[in-house]
């Protein structure tokens, strides 16, 4: 897949924990993001064993106030948080009757290999490993495509993480302007970082947003993003681990119609007139006479006026028409013409 070559973004709905660990909402969720006209569902494949340790005290717990899982130790976040491995092929298989791509983020060799026996078709790297580089390295060894969020990572890192990708086999990569905070705001967001992050490492480019809104998934069209990402549950209000900071259905469906519309009047660079504007092109301005007027009389501002519609000289020519001798009679609202002024007197 060459996110490139698409005439229109891929748009990602991440599906994360709010399933709430129900299969039956998590596959309503996958009927939900393709009714809304995503391109694919995101799942994290992983366990509270495979990404910490069971240990609720210190650095293992979360106890700044500000944070969205204060209160929680990371063990038991991840408890809450995770996607049951044995419903990830039902959950594959929904997304292919549903016509959407289906595949997920690794967060360690052993989901790597367990989602290579699914055939997962594309992986995602998050952002807190980012600088994982064995991790990185694993999965750009599978050849299938890798979409990276950058959020935290240093300009040294990001290299870092593209120089592995490349070198052990990704060939189709994508970075994603990402602000890893929950939810994010629009002032933090920086997407003048897109085009840049694209020209230094010739690759794909795309957003991970944890914005509130679609404001900025527009915008980064406009920038170049080819991958948008946002979180994805049924409703905010029934709760979950990420639903404060998730798109429900409708919102989604308005993100994919305005992103996609973004990526259409993109176009190229181009000063002709469209084959749209060739019928408006009457209305412009243009010369003409305003009065009747006798052959010999002299054009003057009162009888010659820029107006609409756009069938006579250009108005450039106002001052150049001025004082000259009309060679016949005129009616008024006749369109101002060479061949009836006596252009040499």
């Amino acid at each position: 897949m060459n996110f490139q070559q698409r005439n229109k973004p891929f748009i990602i709905a991440e599906m994360s924990g709010n399933h709430n660990h129900s299969l039956e909402r998590a596959l309503q969720i996958v009927d939900a993001a393709a009714e809304s006209g995503v391109d694919a569902l995101k799942l994290q494949t992983y366990t509270a064993d495979t990404i910490t340790i069971d240990k609720s005290d210190g650095e293992f717990f979360i106890s700044d106030p500000n944070n969205l899982w204060k209160g929680e130790s990371l063990y038991s976040l991840y408890q809450k948080a995770y996607t049951p491995w044995e419903w990830h092929k039902a959950i594959f298989d929904r997304c292919k009757e549903k016509g959407i791509v289906c595949f997920s983020t690794p967060f360690d060799f052993t989901a790597v290999d367990f989602l290579e026996e699914l055939d997962c078709p594309i992986y995602k790297i998050a952002s807190f490993e980012n600088i994982d580089i064995p991790l990185i390295k694993r999965v750009a060894k599978t050849g299938k495509p890798m979409i990276v969020s950058t959020g935290m990572a240093s300009l040294s890192e990001l290299d870092d993480l593209v120089r592995t990708a490349k070198e052990n086999g990704c060939q189709d990569l994508a970075l994603l302007k990402c602000t890893s905070s929950y939810p994010a705001t629009p002032k933090g967001t920086n997407l003048l970082t897109i085009p840049h992050m694209k020209e230094l490492f010739k690759c794909n480019v795309g957003l991970s947003d944890h914005t509130l809104g679609i404001g900025a998934a527009v915008a980064s069209v406009a920038l170049g993003a080819t991958v948008i990402e946002k979180h994805f549950t049924l409703s905010r209000a029934d709760g979950g681990v990420d639903a404060a900071f998730s798109m429900e259905p409708a919102e989604m469906a308005q993100l994919v119609r305005e992103c996609n519309t973004a990526c259409e009047a993109l176009g190229e660079v181009s000063y002709e007139i469209q084959e749209q504007e060739k019928k408006s092109v009457v209305f412009r301005r243009s010369l003409y006479i305003v009065e009747d007027m006798k052959a010999g009389d002299r054009i003057t501002e009162k009888n010659m006026r820029s107006i609409r519609p756009g069938l006579g000289l250009k108005p450039k020519y106002y001052n150049a028409v001025l004082g000259k001798k009309v060679v016949h009679d005129i009616k008024k609202g006749t369109k101002l013409t060479w061949d009836i002024i006596e252009t040499f007197i």
